[in-house]
């Protein structure tokens, strides 16, 4: 148990609705509260009221309304600021997310950088700022190597450790069985679970059209297949997710076979649920994540480095989606299906270290704590000895 009394910010891509995301914050906070007696939590956030509901931590900050003395003025009263998780360093808005690292560093507190993903980086004026102000972190993890290597590449010289994504650590919470029954969802059926997403910074290749003819093809082949039924997941919960997810199953044959759900959940619920299905089909990394800490078999559709990064660390083959056929497509889900218990024995062989090596994140955290414990405790003495 680490000392009391410590007050812990956390800053990154919270209060959105990305159910990815708020994993990621649900994770850092169970660890915290598990390692640190009477801590207190401050989030940034753009949605305080969705962040101190879902999360129940001490105080949410909606960092886009505060002027920057009043940002200054709320970590300067932190022991430390977590900046992270998640893929949150990219070219359009990264000068947003490094915000508040500049003002920690400006009042000396320091940062602890959390299990985060990075990219696509070109800009390099983007490039520069990343780089000073990592380089006067007091720890920079990152949840797998692609990360690392382009940290790395363009200049950041502060030791980077390989952790893993927080999410690994979520544990599931039950659904109330209503609602599941409002979802049209009965309890012997087959399920099939779909995750899609929207083109943006993360996916700047992504085109819609064809994504969407691949998925409506491949949902069809599933329900026909499998005699299952598909159960759109949308992540993101305000329009994207399920937005994409309607366009899919509006080119569907079988479109009667398919729903979206409609519930507001919270990541450890869409965890539970996800241990229904019997296989997944997924385009975002935390459904991907999911899936696998559920043991589910799945296939993969890699838009992005990101989910490259997962599929090599649980020694997957990689498929080049932007090439697919529809006949490849179905082909590539079928062979998959075939191998779901080979599938399933890969997830088992890998998942154990990911969740070890997300641990690793905390321990980082409490170890900076101790040691500006320790450096406060010296400058103390020393201000006492020469009085």
């Amino acid at each position: 148990m680490a000392e009391k009394g410590y007050h812990i910010g956390i800053t990154g891509s919270y209060g959105g609705m990305n159910l990815g995301d708020e994993a990621i914050l649900e994770s850092i906070v169970a660890q915290l509260r598990k390692s640190i007696e009477n801590v207190k939590i401050t989030v940034f956030t753009k949605n305080c009221e969705d962040t101190m509901q879902r999360h129940q931590v001490d105080k949410a900050i909606a960092v886009q309304e505060l002027m920057r003395k009043e940002s200054q003025s709320e970590i300067s009263s932190l022991d430390l600021l977590i900046f992270g998780g998640g893929g949150i360093l990219y070219d359009r808005d990264i000068k947003n997310y490094l915000r508040e690292i500049v003002l920690a560093h400006q009042v000396g507190v320091p940062v602890v950088v959390y299990a985060i993903g990075t990219g696509p980086l070109n800009d390099p004026e983007n490039r520069k700022l990343l780089v000073e102000n990592f380089n006067r972190a007091a720890a920079i993890t990152v949840r797998d190597k692609q990360a690392m290597k382009e940290l790395e590449e363009i200049g950041v010289e502060k030791e980077i450790t390989l952790t893993a994504d927080p999410a690994f650590l979520l544990e599931p919470t039950r659904i109330p069985k209503d609602s599941i029954k409002q979802e049209g969802i009965e309890e012997n059926e087959r399920l099939i679970g779909f995750s899609v997403r929207e083109p943006g910074p993360a996916a700047p290749d992504l085109k819609v059209e064809q994504y969407h003819a691949l998925l409506a093809n491949t949902a069809d082949f599933m329900v026909s297949r499998m005699n299952a039924k598909v159960v759109f997941v949308p992540l993101e919960q305000k329009v994207h997710d399920p937005q994409h997810s309607h366009g899919v199953i509006s080119l569907m044959k079988h479109a009667n076979k398919a729903t979206v759900l409609k519930g507001k959940y919270s990541s450890s619920q869409i965890l539970s649920l996800i241990g229904r299905f019997e296989f997944c089909v997924g385009m975002r990394l935390h459904f991907l994540i999911f899936s696998a800490l559920q043991n589910v078999p799945f296939a993969p559709l890699p838009y992005a480095t990101k989910v490259e990064g997962f599929l090599e660390e649980l020694n997957m083959p990689v498929p080049p989606l932007h090439e697919m056929t529809i006949g490849d497509m179905i082909a590539y889900i079928d062979r998959i299906w075939d191998l779901r218990e080979e599938m399933k024995q890969l997830i088992s062989k890998g998942i154990p270290e990911l969740k070890r090596r997300a641990q690793e994140t905390n321990k980082i955290v409490l170890d900076v704590l101790k040691r500006q414990a320790r450096e406060k405790g010296e400058k103390y003495a020393s201000a006492r000895e020469t009085t």
